[in-house]
């Protein structure tokens, strides 16, 4: 069995026995009149207007996620292709995904990660 040191969810795991992740990136986007009806769906968001993204990361760590998600899991090189984005926008673009949610983490108040005061300091870069 891997060791919980070496599993990025190891020391929220070590800390409460739990790791909370997000809700849906895309559910909270559209609740918030974003249309992702489109083959980039939450990506799309990602060049029209990536503070909406990085809204919903920002509600789902007040609400207690240790966990983000991107809004990559719809993108890749093809999809961007497909819907006319270059490939070096395409880069871009998922590294933005990641960055969103780096920044994001980075920005709450320390020591808290959520609503949930932490009980150690895990790791920040394996959020």
């Amino acid at each position: 069995m891997e060791s919980l040191s070496r599993n990025p969810f190891g020391p929220f795991l070590e800390a409460s026995g739990l790791a909370v992740l997000d809700g849906g990136l895309a559910t909270a986007l559209e609740a918030r009149g974003h249309s992702l009806a489109d083959e980039l769906w939450s990506a799309r968001l990602l060049q029209d207007d990536p503070e909406a993204i990085a809204f919903a990361h920002r509600s789902y760590l007040e609400a207690g996620a240790d966990c983000l998600t991107t809004s990559s899991y719809q993108a890749s090189y093809g999809g961007f292709a497909a819907a006319g984005i270059e490939r070096a926008e395409a880069t871009a673009l998922l590294l933005r995904s990641t960055e969103l949610a780096r920044r994001t983490v980075e920005a709450r108040e320390p020591g808290i990660l959520g609503g949930r005061q932490r009980r150690q300091s895990p790791d920040d870069r394996q959020i």
